[in-house]
């Protein structure tokens, strides 16, 4: 009796999702205003964070995913921190229709290095002096909805005749 599900008689591969490495790309940590930064404050400072995240093709099966958080602490029109962080991973993925690409690297790629870089961003609060940061979770499904009808817009407009 032969398997007919085999790899090796031409079936389709199962679908597989690998990170392969995780690396800092760059990291920031900006306190312009030590030692007076840190003095205790009567109100909790304004921050403001932003996330983006990028893919960019190693090989057919291998891609380069980033993902950015910047997150600056104000006391009105103060800086207290800035800290910037570009987080990448390497994964290689399989098996997945083509049409699933585009949500595996800008939703669930992310989904797998944010806590890693949630970490990092923590730790270099705490180590520039000032109470770890704990980014909230990120709805990245949400953020790659707004991404694709942002762009879906632009190229409306771009094809719109004058």
């Amino acid at each position: 009796m032969t398997d007919t599900a085999s790899p090796t008689n031409g079936a389709a591969e199962s679908p597989s999702l690998n990170i392969l490495a995780q690396y800092i790309k760059d990291l920031s940590f900006e306190n312009p205003g030590a030692p007076r930064s840190l003095q205790a404050r009567d109100k909790a400072p304004a921050i403001n964070i932003n996330v983006n995240v990028n893919a960019n093709p190693l090989s057919d099966a291998e891609f380069d995913v980033i993902l950015t958080l910047n997150a600056e602490a104000k006391d009105g029109d103060k800086m207290l921190f800035n800290v910037e962080l570009s987080y990448g991973g390497v994964f290689r993925v399989t098996g997945f229709p083509q049409e699933h690409m585009l949500p595996l690297l800008f939703i669930e790629c992310p989904r797998l290095l944010f806590p890693f870089a949630r970490q990092i961003v923590s730790d270099a609060t705490r180590n520039g002096g000032f109470p770890p940061l704990m980014i909230d979770p990120i709805d990245f499904a949400q953020m790659f909805t707004q991404r694709m009808a942002e762009e879906k817009v632009r190229s409306q407009v771009s094809t719109t005749p004058n």
